[in-house]
């Protein structure tokens, strides 16, 4: 009964949690960014993943036609404006965590049984191509447990290793061509995840970006205790730590952009003066176009409907498909 849940979207609003979450995320950013910014070390992988997008560019299908900007944006030199990008099915298709999740099973972290969860979750994610707060939390606790006990540096090396083995090759280009506009205008650009902060910092540095807010896992000493600081960095606390990053940093929100695929993320979306709907969800589209959002749309007609059973490869995947496909269909009878 616990999966019916997950067909059922539910919306917070902030509460505490949310801001200590969002703040606390916030915080980590900011820390990762100017540590970045004083090593001044370019990240050997920056080079190879621009070449991987250049690639996948060639071989994806043609887009659908944008819709043209009133106005020509980003505003070039605008140092009050930066850009907030979410990371599942805007920047990369499918979730991080399940991501992540793969390749901890492969280095032996967990067992065939939680690899089967991780098939089912991605394999929803996919298909239903909705963010469900109880189904991520769902995740997130699952990945909770595994890493408990492990040195961050140690988590962060195997997440250098997994991004290019799973993630890499899912970057949208359309995507991350508008990244790309955005720091060609001399603004700065955030990655927004639920997925943990490190995992959000390795993909933002690894694809150019400024840094990345994500959920802050609790660490002591330099090993995860398997907590969280606040909640996971989803729906209210992405809004949160967007306002809380924009606050140290100077920002007019209003001057700023943030893009998202998921209705979910429409606190974070409202909070700025350009929101953009990316792949957007049915409740996003219809939002956006109630609001005159602009929509950005960089899947075609195959690939909006693709199963990800492929993408969650391993035991209990094809099961895991064909009994979300079978939720879906009773849900939309």
């Amino acid at each position: 009964m616990a999966a019916l849940g997950w067909l059922t979207p539910r919306r917070r609003s902030a509460t505490a949690r949310s801001v200590l979450a969002g703040e606390a995320s916030a915080e980590a950013a900011r820390k990762s960014a100017l540590k970045s910014a004083l090593t001044g070390a370019p990240d050997p992988g920056i080079v190879e993943d621009e070449e991987n997008v250049q690639v996948n560019t060639a071989q994806a299908e043609p887009e659908p036609a944008a819709e043209a900007d009133p106005a020509p944006f980003p505003v070039a030199g605008d140092d009050l404006a930066a850009a907030f990008f979410d990371l599942d099915n805007t920047v990369m298709q499918g979730a991080a965590i399940f991501h992540f999740g793969r390749g901890l099973y492969k280095r032996e972290f967990f067992q065939r049984r939680e690899l089967a969860r991780f098939a089912w979750q991605q394999a929803w994610f996919r298909l239903a191509g909705v963010e469900d707060p109880e189904h991520m939390q769902d995740a997130r606790d699952s990945a909770l447990s595994i890493v408990k006990g492990h040195r961050v540096s140690e988590l962060m090396g195997i997440g250098e290793e997994i991004y290019d083995e799973y993630m890499a090759e899912r970057i949208w280009p359309g995507t991350r061509a508008l990244a790309q506009a955005h720091l060609d205008a001399g603004q700065k650009v955030w990655l927004v995840t639920a997925a943990p902060v490190e995992t959000a910092t390795i993909i933002a540095r690894r694809l150019g970006l400024t840094g990345a807010l994500g959920t802050v896992a609790e660490s002591v000493d330099g090993v995860y205790t398997g907590r969280l600081v606040g909640e996971p960095l989803h729906g209210p606390a992405t809004a949160e730590a967007v306002r809380a990053l924009a606050a140290a940093e100077g920002l007019d929100l209003e001057r700023c952009a943030a893009y998202s695929d998921s209705h979910n993320d429409i606190p974070m979306l409202s909070l700025v003066g350009h929101p953009y709907a990316i792949n957007p969800d049915t409740k996003l589209r219809k939002h956006a176009r109630a609001n005159d959002w602009r929509l950005r749309d960089y899947r075609t007609g195959r690939k909006a409907v693709k199963v990800g059973v492929p993408a969650a490869a391993g035991v209990g995947a094809i099961a895991g498909g064909a009994a979300a496909a079978i939720a879906l269909h009773r849900r939309r009878k």
